[in-house]
């Protein structure tokens, strides 16, 4: 994806789709194949994203009922919201 001519990282795109699906605080975490769903992406390029953005805290994972959930972080938000600037 370009944004502003410049071109993003998938994982930084894939980003800005859970920040509009609006997984942006714990009660509204999805699971991985929730994500696949709402993004239509394979579950397994969904896991890699993931992980590349909980390694740079823009995504922070809690466990419900034994399932890992995903939600975007308050400076996930912000690395978002500055590429609208």
């Amino acid at each position: 994806m370009s944004m502003n001519g410049e071109q993003i990282p998938d994982e930084i795109y894939f980003l800005c789709m859970l920040h509009n699906i609006g997984a942006t605080m714990p009660e509204k975490s999805l699971s991985v194949d929730e994500i696949s769903i709402w993004t239509a992406m394979d579950p397994s390029e969904v896991e890699v994203n993931l992980q590349k953005l909980v390694k740079s805290k823009y995504i922070s994972v809690n466990t419900a009922e034994g399932t890992k959930r995903y939600y975007v972080t308050t400076d996930g938000i912000r690395k978002v919201l500055s590429m609208y600037s």
